[in-house]
């Protein structure tokens, strides 16, 4: 019985499924991804009681080892390049109106930011190299490889501090954050780079320079879609990809917002605990990011395996899930509204201005 319990995780899969049924229909059905995604998705996280139990004994042991967990992250790699080769030939043998492209191009870029960015976000963090390979083709169509890099090397290192792009300030907008931490990872990332070469003494022109790399795959990506099906794709696969990584953004505005590590005397900061990341338990965010939402714990211990993370009573709790936050981030009154009051008044800056 608990071994099909454990296969709630396909779930995951109902957004890809939304967006067969945008490409399918199309007219305004091409916009009932956004609609199942942040909008009944957010909806069911209302209606439903939250999950805060954690494993434990046999329970966890079974699940922490269990093959089928890390099988349904690997089924998003076909979907995910599945979806990506059909609908960029789609768009290129039909003719749509302006607002059915928007709609398709939301439906593929939500689909590369849950099923893409978020799969190779638990895959980045793996021993095996051959997962964090997949873990990074999951990132080529959203154009953000690097992510692998500033992620694992620079966020963990420096999150709930004013040194990570990642982490959002208290009273800052997500739109402000969407461009600070765009540039700021990407700058991030090319500077931990130039340090792993120069511990290595290699040259940022080694076949070990991993950006280098991703600029080529990313670039041959785009040159590929060209050949095969011209400027209209190339422009849709931009476009999708943009939506990818914002969607990737937006998490990250929210995971962090407002949260801050003190600074000791020495000038070190004190180690990433479990109060510096927001939590949420809502059921069905968890179950289709992956168990994102206990972002705490991921934080806490990052070896950690998505379906084995816990609830902890310190971790900063968030009134809503995931998905539902992430609207409600984008009209900025609306979130500092309810998330100010809950960040704790020791993290607060002493003067805060609203960055919108």
């Amino acid at each position: 019985m608990d071994d099909w319990k454990d296969l709630k995780y396909l779930a995951a899969l109902t957004i890809p499924i939304a967006a067969l049924i945008s490409i399918y229909f199309k007219g305004w059905w091409s916009y009932f991804t956004v609609i199942y995604a942040f909008g009944m998705i957010p909806l069911l996280e209302i209606l439903l009681p939250q999950d805060r139990s954690n494993l434990e004994g046999e329970a966890l042991e079974s699940k922490q080892h269990s093959r089928l967990f890390d099988w349904m992250l690997y089924l998003n790699l076909p979907i995910v390049y599945g979806m990506v080769g059909f609908l960029l030939w789609d768009i290129s043998t039909h003719t749509y109106m302006p607002y059915e492209m928007i709609g398709l191009v939301l439906s593929l870029g939500i689909v590369l930011g849950v099923n893409g960015i978020n799969v190779a976000h638990e895959l980045g963090h793996r021993q095996q190299s051959w997962e964090r390979f997949l873990g990074k083709a999951l990132l080529l169509p959203s154009f953000y490889m690097h992510f692998y890099i500033e992620h694992n090397f620079g966020h963990h290192a420096h999150a709930a501090t004013a040194e990570d792009p990642a982490t959002a300030k208290y009273d800052q907008s997500v739109y402000s954050f969407w461009f600070t931490s765009v540039t700021r990872q990407y700058r991030n990332a090319w500077a931990i780079q130039k340090k792993l070469l120069a511990h290595d003494s290699k040259s940022l022109l080694s076949v070990k320079n991993d950006m280098l790399w991703y600029l080529l795959f990313q670039l041959g990506y785009l040159i590929l879609v060209f050949a095969v099906l011209g400027m209209q794709g190339v422009w849709f696969a931009v476009a999708a990809g943009i939506v990818g990584f914002l969607l990737l953004e937006t998490v990250n505005y929210i995971e962090h917002y407002g949260l801050m590590r003190k600074k000791l005397p020495t000038g070190r900061y004190e180690r990433v605990r479990e109060c510096h990341s927001w939590n949420s338990n809502h059921v069905i965010g968890r179950i289709v990011l992956y168990e994102l939402t206990r972002h705490s714990d991921h934080h806490y211990k990052s070896a950690k395996k998505y379906q084995v993370l816990d609830y902890h009573d310190i971790s900063p709790q968030m009134p809503y899930g995931y998905p539902t936050s992430m609207v409600l981030s984008l009209v900025p009154p609306l979130w500092f509204s309810i998330m100010n009051p809950r960040v704790p008044h020791d993290m607060k800056p002493k003067t805060s201005l609203s960055i919108i």
